[in-house]
């Protein structure tokens, strides 16, 4: 498929209440047109008035939510995804993701892969998709869905997590890959190699990390409580690494896995 997901989006993991609301207003403000939230993030009302304030038309805008584990079952996904509907005040999203695989298959993935398909049918969601999904789970989903059907999987990538053989496998399968936590919490900002390649361009590690992801071909969604920090990040689309600066980021990859709780799948 022709992917149609921006490559660089706005995260609003962890941000709730006035905070979320002032990230998203600064982050329309700057530039951003794709917001990503999710229904255990507990900000999609917050995300949702502040795109109706914002002023910024709907059909500029490009919003994603994930789909909670005890959302997952037939009777309750669609149900669940109106619900985030009115909390966004849209009458769509334009992706839709499982936010993680069932945990021991509590769900059948079918099923769940079954709702989501009546969800994009029903005119819920223009695209759908998968997150925190390893090689295993990607290869279940692929027996189910047509990979035409599969947006993206969002999954955690920094250069402290490269997770190298999921995007090989993604690669050779066609699957869309969008990046989590592409500055590792700020991480980045220490690492030597990184702090080097920065001060060669006259950028931060920052740039340098959300360069290097977007490179690679991945979609990524940077998030931050400061406006000239989200401006930068968005700046970083502008910067184009070397041949030399990306095989150096590959060697600082200490599978360095910072989001996995106690009922994430078997890693890759």
């Amino acid at each position: 498929m022709t992917n149609t997901i921006p490559s660089m989006g706005l995260g609003t993991f962890r941000l709730q209440g006035e905070v979320v609301r002032q990230s998203v207003r600064d982050g329309l403000e700057v530039g951003y047109r794709h917001i990503d939230t999710a229904q255990i993030y507990e900000n999609e009302a917050d995300v949702g008035q502040a795109i109706a304030e914002s002023g910024v038309s709907r059909s500029e805008l490009f919003v994603t939510t994930k789909i909670w584990l005890e959302n997952l079952g037939k009777e309750k996904l669609v149900p669940s995804l109106k619900a985030s509907l009115d909390r966004l005040r849209t009458d769509h999203v334009d992706l839709t993701l499982i936010h993680w695989p069932s945990s021991d298959g509590k769900v059948p993935l079918a099923e769940t892969l079954d709702a989501l398909v009546q969800a994009k049918e029903a005119g819920l969601t223009k695209l759908i998709g998968i997150s925190n999904f390893p090689i295993q789970l990607v290869e279940d989903t692929l027996k189910i869905l047509d990979r035409s059907l599969v947006a993206t999987n969002q999954i955690e990538v920094h250069p402290f997590l490269q997770n190298g053989k999921l995007r090989a496998f993604s690669a050779q399968k066609g699957i869309h890959v969008t990046a989590y936590l592409p500055l590792a919490y700020g991480k980045v900002m220490s690492d030597p190699v990184l702090q080097s390649i920065a001060a060669k361009h006259g950028v931060t590690p920052a740039h340098v990390s959300i360069a290097w992801l977007r490179q690679l071909g991945m979609a990524v969604i940077p998030s931050s409580t400061k406006k000239a920090h989200l401006k930068a990040n968005l700046d970083a689309q502008k910067l184009v690494l070397d041949a030399g600066d990306m095989a150096r980021i590959a060697t600082i990859d200490r599978g360095e896995r910072l989001v996995s709780p106690d009922f994430a799948p078997a890693w890759d």
